[in-house]
C-alpha cells in the first residue's frame, strides 16, 4: 500500500516561522516534522511514499531526497507556489498513487498511532481515523455508529485526525484544481460509503508555534524515558 503525506500547506498560523521554511521542515526534538512521520510510516511497512508540496517545496525535496536514508522510496507531487488544497493535492498525485487503496497522512500532525493497523482493512470509498476533540476544535467533525460507519448526523462528534485510507474512485467526480477534502468526504458519508475507527493514543495537530513547542517538549520527555 502506498502512502501520501500532505505537505503543501502554507502554514499561515505558523508565521513567521514558515516565511522561509516550509511547515513540514519545522523541527521538533531536533528533527523536521515530516521526518518523524516518514520514519513511522516506514516502521509500519509503508515504504512507497508520495509527498506533495507548494510553498518553498524544493526545500523539502532537497532535505528528503529519494528517501533512501529512511529506507523509503519517495516521489514528489509539486503544485507550484499555490497549493491545491487537500482534495486537489490528492487528485494531482493520483498518477503516482495508482488504483489500489492508499493511505494519506496530514504533514502537520504528530501521533503514536501504529499505521500498520490500516494495512489489511477492507475499504469502500474511505476509512477515517478519528480522535477525541482537542481543545482548539471542540465541535469535532464526524461520528461513528455502532457498525463502524462514519456518520455526520450525530450530536457526539469526534475529530478527523488527518489520517485516512482512500480509493481513487472517491475523487472521480471532481475536476482538477483546488478543492477541499471535507465536502468530498461528507458526500461519501451521506451515501454510507465511509468507515472509521477511533484511536485513543497520543495525537496533536501542530497548527501553531505554541503547539510546536508542546510537541518538542513531548518528544524530549519521551526520549528521556526510553
Amino acid at each position: 500500500m502506498k502512502a501520501m503525506i500532505l505537505a503543501a500547506g502554507r502554514g499561515e498560523r505558523m508565521r513567521p516561522l514558515t516565511d522561509h521554511t516550509p511547515k513540514p521542515l519545522l523541527q521538533a526534538a531536533g528533527k523536521p516534522l515530516i521526518e518523524h512521520t516518514i520514519k513511522q510510516l516506514v516502521a509500519a511497512g509503508f515504504n512507497d511514499i508520495v509527498i506533495n508540496h507548494a510553498h518553498l517545496g524544493l526545500q523539502i525535496e532537497e532535505r528528503l531526497g529519494n528517501g533512501n536514508q529512511f529506507g523509503a522510496s519517495i516521489n514528489y507531487s509539486p503544485e507550484g507556489e499555490h497549493a491545491l488544497e487537500t482534495a486537489g493535492g490528492i487528485i494531482n498525485a493520483l498518477p503516482l498513487l495508482g488504483n489500489e487503496v492508499f493511505l494519506v497522512v496530514n504533514g502537520d500532525i504528530a501521533t503514536d498511532f501504529d499505521f500498520s493497523e490500516l494495512k489489511n482493512l477492507t475499504v469502500d470509498l474511505a476509512h477515517l481515523v478519528l480522535v477525541d476533540n482537542p481543545a482548539h476544535h471542540p465541535e469535532g467533525d464526524f461520528s461513528l455508529d455502532n457498525t463502524g460507519s462514519v456518520v455526520s448526523n450525530s450530536s457526539e462528534h469526534l475529530t478527523f485526525s488527518g489520517i485516512g485510507l482512500y480509493r481513487s474512485e472517491l475523487f472521480s467526480h471532481i475536476a482538477t484544481g483546488p478543492s477541499k477534502l471535507g465536502p468530498v468526504l461528507r458526500l461519501a458519508i451521506a451515501k454510507g460509503r465511509v468507515s472509521g475507527q477511533k484511536i485513543n493514543g497520543f495525537w496533536m495537530d501542530i497548527g501553531t508555534p505554541e503547539r510546536l513547542q508542546e510537541l518538542d517538549f513531548y518528544y524530549t520527555q519521551q526520549r528521556k524515558r526510553s
